[in-house]
């Protein structure tokens, strides 16, 4: 559900405001199939070991090739690494698209990934080929194999071979012969090696599956089997006369998981050994593996299922002996994360909420010492870098407020205060991609009405070296627009204050009332209420143009650099405690504002946001008039196992969360007006949802409309014509079912 949250804000982002809008009608055309005006990026930037150059790709005038250059970040001198020449195989005319790239460790050889295919959410199969770029020599990997059938190709410590998934299958190739080995043979539909099923790739985000180990002696991976999941049968009814069904392993709350498994293949006989972890591997989830560097030894992460206990094993690739190094518990749930690294051989750091926020601590190799780095009292975000040698980590954190970004840095021992980098007068988000060495980094602003900056600055002074690109014309156009800005505003509801934002028509008068729209959200995957350029989308703007207050607010259990209580204090009440703090928040507004018209309260929401529009409409039937539920899950029972168990536990220890928290079991309540949009090819959030839903409102003889969309997915974008015909259905529903003029 959180990549869905983050695939829908995707899908708005592109578009922004286009200049000489105040003369031009704000129309859904303009905003979903001419694209208004889109902001320009960077190249991907790939920092060099140096910290003093980087790798970008840059178009030729006049060209469609790309070549890959080196940029000295202080001078701005470019070098040419690989002409696009290069990258063209054969006798064919066209060079390969570089769709990701990444060097060997001497540096002698480019891996490329191209002719890519999508999996699930992201594009992770394709093909590759290796580059050598003295004798500019090109040779593709697989030969024999499918075509775009590899997945995350990764050069040997020594750069003599490179091995990948295929089909569920490990292999090695030799580079100097082309010899291939296939290292596991079960693989198949059920048994996946070197890569994830369906649930590990969506809750844990978990895709490469193999790792190699420091001495190029072995590779550790993860071997999923997945009989005895439950298979969910997706239909297509639009591709041919005779509809064709899609299996899906996935593992619905309560039910039976895959079983998981870690091992190491020793590529001089191929003998492959399992590591001993202890417990069911049904019961148990292994979301992280890693090689400790310099050692032969891993750390492997292993949850249990209620993911309440993260005992932390290192485990010896040649004995295959596991010993527990530590052990991470919360009473509510205990999050992954994905930012540990090792100090030389005697410290590594770990992130943990122990004390109540979310602090990095750096731990002794035996993890009996933990000492704090960043702040007490205090969440962080992300590491950004950590410079060893000057006893520094980099950080994104906000303790002033939960809508803004800025960089941070602490010292490793943990003494001292920490010290803000981002320019005080800069408010808003900011993000970063810090060389080696930490003596430079590019830099990222925006905020709500500041379209992305891209500049290269150095630190710690951050100091601007150059700009790359302002988006300048943006900013002008929106400057220059009657486009309404969005007013953040807190709200206080009694036991919490909420930070919300809200969007007044262009021809707003205090003086008369107004419908209100609410977006929501709500769930732990994200937030609606950030002060960054992302998150002004058109369609509430063009929503405000209509006549339309559009607010936002996020509740409790948002994940906000709040601390541990305001994210966890859900626990067990998933679809509970945020329905009530949305309805009371909007109470307060009622009480606060006294241009809102109590009596036109509407509501919508996507995926998390579409069940906190159904709970809201069901649970609180006089507060909301009309709302829109799109990809909602109706029932918690029908969801994933790994997301619901996380925040809710089992259905079997907690009957009465489950059946609260589902809006299906308030069905009988409503009164208000309901628009329900769905996906029948949505994998994350079924189509049985909206079915059981629809069931369930015909039982009660409650009307509404319904909109099911073939074969869409759960962003609900694919085939033509899908995403301005969604968003028309959806401007249709409101001005027929909350009038919008002002009175």
């Amino acid at each position: 559900m959180k990549n869905m949250f983050r695939n829908f804000l995707t899908a708005l982002l592109a578009f922004v405001i286009m200049q000489g809008m105040a003369q031009e009608k704000l129309t859904l055309e303009k905003i979903f199939n001419e694209g208004m005006l889109i902001t320009n990026g960077i190249g991907p930037v790939k920092w060099l070991p140096d910290g003093e150059s980087y790798l970008t790709t840059e178009q030729r005038q006049e060209s469609s090739f790309l070549d890959l250059v080196k940029i000295n970040a202080k001078t701005g001198n470019k070098e040419v690494l690989v002409s696009a020449e290069m990258l063209i195989p054969g006798d064919t005319k066209k060079p390969l698209r570089l769709q990701r790239y990444s060097w060997s460790h001497d540096n002698t050889k480019l891996l490329i990934f191209t002719n890519t295919r999508r999996v699930w959410r992201y594009n992770t199969r394709g093909d590759y080929w290796v580059l050598d770029v003295a004798s500019k020599k090109l040779s593709k990997l697989g030969e024999g194999l499918p075509e775009s059938s590899l997945m995350f190709a990764k050069f040997s410590p020594d750069d003599s071979r490179v091995a990948y998934v295929c089909q569920n299958n490990l292999y090695v190739e030799t580079l100097a012969d082309s010899k291939r080995t296939k290292l596991t043979s079960d693989g198949c539909e059920s048994i996946i090696n070197g890569t994830f099923d369906w649930v590990y790739e969506e809750e844990f985000d978990c895709r490469d599956g193999f790792r190699w180990s420091p001495d190029g002696s072995s590779i550790a991976f993860w071997q999923s089997d997945t009989k005895g999941t439950g298979v969910f049968y997706m239909v297509n009814n639009v591709d041919s006369v005779y509809s064709a069904l899609i299996p899906l392993p996935y593992p619905k709350v309560g039910t039976t998981l895959s079983a998981v498994k870690t091992g190491v293949v020793k590529l001089a006989d191929g003998k492959i050994d399992w590591f001993p972890l202890p417990g069911n591997p049904r019961e148990n989830y292994i979301p992280r593996m890693d090689f400790i560097p310099g050692t032969n030894s891993l750390m492997i992460q292993q949850f249990n299922r209620l993911q309440n206990i993260n005992t932390v094993w290192k485990a010896d690739s040649y004995s295959m002996k596991i010993e527990k190094l530590l052990e991470e518990k919360d009473e509510a749930w205990v999050d992954v994360y994905d930012n540990t690294s090792w100090l030389g051989k005697q410290w590594f750091t770990w992130t943990s909420e122990r004390d109540g926020w979310r602090r990095l601590y750096k731990v002794s190799a035996d993890a009996k010492v933990f000492i704090p780095i960043t702040a007490a009292h205090a969440d962080f975000e992300s590491i950004e870098a950590i410079d060893e040698k000057g006893g520094w980590v980099y950080y994104i954190a906000s303790p002033a407020s939960a809508t803004e970004r800025y960089l941070y840095r602490s010292r490793l021992n943990g003494e001292g205060s920490p010290e803000k980098l981002s320019p005080a007068d800069l408010i808003g988000h900011h993000s970063y991609n810090i060389a080696p060495g930490a003596r430079y980094a590019i830099h990222i602003f925006d905020n709500s009405t500041t379209p992305p900056v891209y500049s290269l600055v150095s630190l710690p002074k951050h100091q601007t070296i150059r700009v790359f690109e302002d988006n300048s014309e943006v900013k002008k156009a929106f400057t220059e627009s009657d486009i309404p800005r969005k007013q953040f505003i807190k709200i206080n509801i009694g036991e919490v204050t909420l930070d919300g934002w809200m969007l007044k028509p262009p021809s707003f008068n205090p003086a008369k009332k107004y419908p209100v729209i609410f977006h929501v959200y709500g769930e732990p995957a994200g937030s609606t209420v950030q002060n960054s350029w992302g998150f002004g989308d058109l369609w509430h703007e063009y929503l405000a143009h209509q006549g339309y207050i559009v607010m936002s607010f996020d509740n409790r259990g948002v994940n906000l650099l709040r601390g541990r209580e305001w994210r966890k204090c859900i626990y067990g009440r998933v679809g509970i405690l945020a329905p009530e703090d949305q309805a009371n928040a909007v109470r307060e507004v009622v009480n606060t504002y006294p241009f809102i018209d109590p009596d036109r309260i509407g509501v919508w929401g996507w995926s998390g946001g579409g069940s906190m529009t159904l709970n809201a409409l069901f649970r609180y039937p006089d507060l909301y008039k009309a709302g829109i539920s799109v990809a909602p899950v109706a029932d918690q029972r029908l969801y994933d196992a790994v997301y619901q168990e996380r925040y809710m536990g089992l259905p079997t220890t907690n009957p009465d969360g489950f059946r609260d928290g589902s809006p299906i079991n308030h069905v009988k309540n409503l009164k208000g007006k309901l628009l329900l949009i769905h996906g029948t090819g949505d994998d994350n959030v079924h189509f049985q949802n909206a079915e059981w839903l629809v069931d369930e409102l015909v039982k009660n003889n409650k009307l509404f409309q319904m909109m099911a969309y073939p074969m869409r997915s759960h962003g609900i974008y694919e085939r033509e014509g899908t995403t301005l015909h969604l968003y028309r259905t959806m401007e249709r529903f409101w001005l027929e079912n909350l009038p919008n003029e002002a009175k």
